[in-house]
């Protein structure tokens, strides 16, 4: 074989190893990017209010207390970081607190535009304190969703509207 064919295998067999590296970067992990105590308080999330489900980010007027979430009536779901991100908002024990495991595509964008987020299995037998805190867990949005339509969030039994951002 001369070498010229060789290199220009070689070149081939390169270039197919790095794009399956570039593309397996493309899509992002299933599983919690991140978790913390509280709730999102950064200016990259969106304020949505979760009687209406209507997006409260443009308005000039200042948000009163009416359209704040209320994380003690259930889940809350909001785009994080542009859009980059989903934070789910949950409150429970302080400590064993409800926390995102992992999120799943169930209907791509122009299709549903739905993903589902599991919960970590707590032990039956844990024992918790009975107060009633938020917790925060920050998902990579998935690639083959959109934020240019609703996004709708299945997660602790509730269906969760997130509006265009």
């Amino acid at each position: 074989m001369a070498p010229s064919l060789r290199l220009r295998r070689a070149g081939l067999l390169a270039l197919a190893v790095s794009s399956v590296f570039l593309l397996s970067a493309c899509n992002p992990p299933s599983g919690a990017a991140e978790n913390f105590p509280g709730v999102p308080t950064d200016a990259d999330a969106d304020v949505v209010d979760v009687d209406s489900g209507h997006d409260d980010a443009g308005d000039d007027e200042a948000h009163d207390e009416a359209e704040t979430p209320s994380y003690e009536d259930g889940p809350v779901v909001v785009w994080w970081a542009d859009g980059g991100q989903l934070a789910l908002t949950i409150s429970g024990s302080s400590t064993c607190p409800p926390i995102g495991d992992q999120i799943r595509v169930l209907e791509p964008a122009g299709e549903g535009n739905r993903v589902a987020i599991d919960l970590v299995e707590r032990p039956e037998n844990e024992v918790c304190t009975m107060d009633l805190v938020p917790h925060t867990t920050l998902f990579w949005t998935p690639t083959t969703v959109t934020t240019t339509e609703p996004l709708l969030v299945e997660v602790a039994g509730e269906e969760i509207e997130v509006p265009v951002k």
